[in-house]
């Protein structure tokens, strides 16, 4: 062999292992969970978030802040996906996940120095967490969702309208589509339009698309409104050959124009014919088939997008047809009415009731773009969760309470496990603890004396939160303030913050190519 050096890797590779890595990326996953943890709660902290170039965006919404920051720490970006997961599965609870996920790593750092090997704190952490699944107790009624609603959007902007008579909407738009096979998220819409104040948000029984009528004839409201939708122009055929017209006399033109307007009348006699009221076309609308559209009293859209039409269609129980001459009378959606409103120079068009009554918009107003970007952020997430509620297993007191309970839960039994898990296991409790001491700092509480309350008061009534309460907060029940959160936010949270936490710390080398 001769004592001849072995490369395996890359000259320009660089190596880290053991114990270094270890702090790497611990350390990493820890600071993102500090960028979050201040907007936790209803007294949580915004941020501001500066793109390169110059947008604005103000918001407390963990998974918008981690979305906005240009994360390149691999295992930082393991926080991150944290609240992807997050927020994929059940739309709320990013912060909670994100800063339990650190404090994990924190508490798990802190048995390492204490020489306890890493696959050990993995099946203390695995085991605890599946104690902490046990302790959540859920139920749900239409009370209980308007909780849930409110306490998932307060704190959060909602301009001038408090999150109570937001949760009025969120509740009925749930509602609204919940059928024997559950909710059909899909079929509820979040509408911005600037212009007014937050108070003003409505729920709409059908869809709302930015569209105009073509021409300034058409109706602006048509009642019992059979749709078409059309995925093509309403407009002259093109011919397939390259060929050029000489034109000589002035008979010849009249004839060329006749012609034109004779194919151009029979497309919109074939939409008449049909039973059509309104048109929406993903392609062009010749004008001369717009004024006589407008003459028949047809309202009619062109250019529409690609999803506008597909929601349309899907709303109002009708078909896209590929072209006029493709259209049947079965294509045909209904709709109680499609109006056009203008909101400052804007025309929008709202498709209500009939079929259409199986989506449902939240059309949310605002004052400026900001305050609307913040208000569809906060109801996107009441809807997340008020369908998670109803969806995936009910609600469980919030303010912190569930995550006395299930600290509660663990140390209680965690006398019971043998040999060195049981540290692991006692210190997911104490890595659980982090949430409600996090909410008592966000209030302006002491969080050490807080949690020492909070602690009192679960062992002699069972249940206790740090309930907001003008300048600062108190220690009550979450119930009785009806500060609900739905189980499977809790549920999904200590998954996702043990699956990445654990994945952390068994990583003892790292190996990155320049």
């Amino acid at each position: 062999m001769g004592g001849q050096p072995m490369f395996i890797l890359n000259e320009d590779s660089q190596r880290t292992e053991g114990e270094d890595a270890q702090t790497s990326n611990i350390a990493a996953g820890k600071a993102i969970s500090e960028a979050v943890r201040t907007t936790l709660g209803p007294r949580g902290m915004d941020k501001m978030l500066v793109s390169d170039s110059g947008d604005v965006v103000i918001t407390n919404d963990g998974a918008t802040i981690l979305d906005e920051m240009e994360i390149e720490h691999p295992a930082a970006q393991m926080i991150v996906e944290v609240a992807e997961t997050q927020e994929e599965e059940v739309g709320d609870g990013t912060t909670t996940a994100s800063v339990l996920a650190g404090e994990l790593l924190k508490q798990a750092e802190d048995l390492l120095d204490d020489d306890v090997h890493p696959t050990t704190i993995v099946e203390g952490y695995h085991e605890a967490a599946q104690l902490a699944q046990e302790s959540i107790d859920a139920d749900v009624d239409e009370e209980t969702l308007l909780s849930v609603a409110e306490s998932s959007m307060t704190g959060k902007g909602t301009g001038d309208v408090n999150a109570a008579g937001l949760a009025e909407t969120v509740v009925e738009a749930v509602q609204h589509v919940d059928t024997d096979a559950g909710v059909v998220r899909d079929n509820i819409t979040v509408r911005t339009q600037t212009g007014a104040s937050s108070s003003a948000t409505e729920l709409v029984e059908g869809v709302i698309v930015d569209e105009e009528p073509g021409h300034e004839n058409m109706p602006r409201s048509v009642d019992d409104a059979a749709i078409a939708v059309l995925d093509n122009d309403i407009d002259l055929k093109e011919s397939s050959i390259d060929a050029e017209y000489n034109i000589t006399e002035v008979d010849q033109l009249d004839q060329a124009i006749e012609a034109e307007e004779t194919e151009l009348r029979g497309y919109v006699d074939k939409i008449e014919d049909v039973g059509a009221k309104v048109v929406f076309a993903t392609g062009d609308i010749a004008d001369r088939a717009k004024a006589f559209l407008a003459k028949r009293g047809i309202l009619a859209f062109e250019s529409v997008g690609d999803d506008d039409a597909k929601s349309i269609a899907s709303a109002t129980g009708g078909s896209r047809a590929g072209s006029v001459d493709d259209l049947e009378a079965d294509d045909l959606g209904e709709a109680d009415e499609v109006r056009v409103e203008k909101f400052d120079d804007d025309d929008v068009a709202f498709i209500e009731g009939g079929a259409a009554a199986d989506a449902v918009t939240v059309f949310a107003r605002g004052g400026t773009d900001h305050v609307t970007d913040e208000l569809e952020r906060a109801l996107t997430d009441a809807l997340d969760v008020v369908t998670a509620a109803l969806d995936q297993g009910g609600v469980v007191p919030g303010a912190g309470a569930a995550e006395i309970a299930i600290a509660a839960h663990i140390r209680d039994e965690a006398a019971s496990i043998e040999g060195r898990k049981q540290l692991a296991v006692e210190a997911f409790a104490d890595a659980v603890d982090v949430l409600p001491r996090t909410l008592a700092a966000n209030t302006g509480m002491d969080p050490i004396d807080a949690l020492v309350d909070l602690r009192s008061e679960f062992d002699s009534e069972g249940r206790a939160g740090i309930i907001s309460e003008g300048q600062t907060g108190i220690i009550g029940d979450p119930v009785e303030y009806g500060v609900l959160d739905p189980a499977a936010v809790k549920e999904e949270a200590v998954e996702s913050a043990t699956e990445a936490s654990t994945m952390i710390v068994r990583i003892d080398d790292v190996i990155s190519a320049e």
